[in-house]
């Protein structure tokens, strides 16, 4: 005999079973004698089921805007092109210090308007004067490559 299965909505995440907001498949006991009394889940009812399956719509519907938002974005860095630090420079056109992806995020807020996290900008290592790839990261799945030109004061 198959064994049963009662499905149910967790209203906590549990350690390998779901995250909160889950439809679950689990055990009758399991339910029964733990997760329901613990109020740790509810029983799924076609009603509780089609408010899930609408939440989850709305959240891939959310996804799916920030995407195309880091998408129109990577389209405005590209449009404007190169980007120009300047720096003070020493001999053989090395340049003193470093660039920092802070000025990076502020070059960019300044020039296309948009704000970056500078925790989402890789740089090559820039010692001297000339041009650079940056790679930006705007979303999981989306990442822009702008030029960065670094000139002397």
């Amino acid at each position: 005999m198959p064994k049963q299965k009662v499905q149910i909505l967790l209203n906590k995440g549990v350690t390998k079973l779901g995250k909160r907001g889950d439809l679950v498949e689990v055990a009758p006991g399991y339910a029964r004698n733990f997760l329901i009394p613990q109020g740790i889940a509810t029983v799924a009812t076609p009603g509780i089921i089609r408010q899930v399956e609408q939440r989850r719509a709305k959240e891939q519907e959310q996804i799916l805007a920030i995407r195309q938002e880091a998408e129109s974005r990577k389209t405005a860095l590209q449009t404007v092109g190169r980007f120009t630090i300047r720096k003070q420079v020493g001999e053989k056109d090395a340049i003193f210090g470093t660039v920092t992806t802070q000025e990076v995020a502020d070059l960019v807020k300044a020039n296309a308007g948009l704000d970056i996290d500078k925790r989402g900008i890789t740089l090559p290592e820039i010692s001297k004067t000339g041009f650079y790839q940056a790679e930006i990261k705007l979303h999981p799945e989306v990442s822009a490559t702008i030029e960065i030109q670094v000139a002397p004061l």
